[in-house]
């Protein structure tokens, strides 16, 4: 008589549903918490929890849900056994069934997960870099037409499109990779300056006598008054930011010599 192999169940315990929907939609935050992971996914002795991501993560994929709840499913399959080549294989073959793109952002995700893997490099050795059409594909504000009339200020091409002009000025600006602006200062006498809040790609910031800044989606630059100062994609990196122009009494923009090009290709 074969010995059949029994597996461990595993009761599964969700507390996402409530903790976000529970006062807003009570019955869908229990058929997440109590049913989807307390009963499908908990029933492991059918099917294993390795298994279960794979399949999680192939119909997320090929549906194109590409966002917080993928990296979230991708973080668990590594919880449930799920190895780096596993991943890597899994997210390959999806391309070819599910589409190109959908398999690149779900490989910028996995890459972040399994960074710490043996023999993966990590963000500093190997940075993520986007492309172009990486940010006209996710940006929420999209790409400008080319930024023409500044061109004499920067170093590649760059893309302009004004948010709003009215109270504070905000300027959504996508540089192409290795596009960087001439150094520069927002002179004003009092208030002044600018705000730049990075929302795709990867690019840099330094201020007059301080080394470059990586900047990264989420990063905040609060650049004073007077200060002199450059930004913009790393070498090989799109970059978008929005520039925020702060309100200041004679405020005016000085623009000065391009930014070293040995020191600005040494940066990664």
């Amino acid at each position: 008589m074969e010995r059949q192999e029994t597996r461990k169940v595993e009761k599964i315990v969700q507390t996402a549903g409530r903790d976000r929907l529970g006062d807003f939609a009570p019955d869908f935050a229990r058929y997440n918490d109590d049913i989807l992971f307390g009963e499908v996914w908990s029933r492991n002795d059918i099917l294993s929890l390795h298994d279960r991501s794979i399949v999680t993560i192939s119909a997320l994929v090929g549906a194109g849900v590409i966002d917080s709840s993928l990296k979230y499913h991708i973080m668990t399959a590594k919880k449930n056994g799920v190895t780096k080549d596993e991943m890597v294989e899994i997210i390959t073959q999806l391309g070819f069934y599910a589409g190109w793109p959908k398999a690149w952002a779900a490989f910028g995700m996995a890459k972040e997960v399994y960074q710490d893997e043996p023999g993966a490099k990590s963000a500093s050795e190997e940075p993520f870099n986007s492309s172009l059409d990486d940010i006209r594909r996710t940006s929420l504000f999209g790409v400008g037409p080319l930024n023409s009339a500044y061109a004499q200020y920067f170093d590649g091409d760059s893309y302009l499109s004004m948010l709003t002009v009215k109270q504070v000025p905000i300027g959504n600006v996508t540089f192409a990779p290795g596009c960087r602006n001439h150094w520069h200062i927002h002179h004003a006498d009092k208030g002044g300056g600018q705000i730049l809040i990075v929302t795709a790609g990867r690019g840099y910031y330094q201020e007059c006598g301080k080394p470059p800044q990586e900047l990264r989606p989420g990063d905040v630059v609060n650049i004073p008054a007077n200060v002199k100062h450059w930004h913009g994609a790393a070498p090989k990196s799109a970059f978008q930011h929005l520039a925020i122009e702060v309100p200041g009494e004679n405020a005016s923009t000085e623009w000065c010599e391009p930014v070293d090009s040995e020191m600005y290709n040494g940066l990664k």
